[in-house]
């Protein structure tokens, strides 16, 4: 499977009359900077398609993306840290609990990004727990898989499968396109 066309649909805080069709909802969430923007456009062939920044807390809203008119990518705000005030983060955080867990929109999937070098930090481990909860259909990315030492990338990755448990672990990395196709296919099918 391909993306032949991806395009920015708006951004939302609320709810929203372009959720509330019948186009399946995929969304991606992670920490701040944890490369989701880089993720959705690596995977759409479309350098500027999802803005991304060094600064974390760029994204604020929840943003779509329509792709092959069939499929909402759904780039939430990342959490933990960002540049932002105390009630901008809030506000960020309960945006992204409400869309996943207490809103009445269903996703079809939810991709759970993660830095591979880094692991799971406690706030992933806190997301995974909390859409497990609400049985989400959960896809894990390892991203920047790029950044481990080939003779720690077998350690590393047992690692965050223990923890991940059953879910599927897609290795991936921006810079050496990696995982781009498993990404696209878990997407698309």
């Amino acid at each position: 499977m391909t993306i032949t066309s991806a395009k920015f649909v708006k951004g939302i805080v609320d709810n929203d009359e372009a959720l509330e069709g019948d186009i399946p909802q995929v969304a991606f969430i992670g920490r701040s900077n944890v490369g989701k923007s880089s993720i959705i456009n690596t995977i759409t062939h479309k350098k500027d398609l999802a803005r991304t920044s060094s600064t974390p807390g760029r994204t604020k809203e929840i943003n779509l993306f329509l792709i092959n008119d069939t499929v909402y990518l759904v780039d939430l705000p990342g959490y933990g840290y960002a540049k932002a005030s105390w009630q901008t983060l809030q506000k960020i955080q309960n945006r992204i609990l409400w869309y996943l867990l207490t809103s009445h929109y269903k996703q079809k999937a939810v991709v759970l990004i993660i830095d591979a070098k880094i692991g799971l930090t406690d706030n992933d481990k806190e997301m995974l727990y909390s859409l497990e909860e609400k049985n989400k259909n959960i896809i894990v990315v390892a991203n920047k898989v790029d950044k481990i030492k080939s003779a720690e990338y077998d350690t590393h990755m047992q690692t965050i499968r223990t923890v991940v448990g059953g879910h599927v672990i897609i290795p991936f990395s921006v810079k050496k396109k990696t995982g781009v196709q498993e990404l696209v296919d878990a997407i698309l099918k």
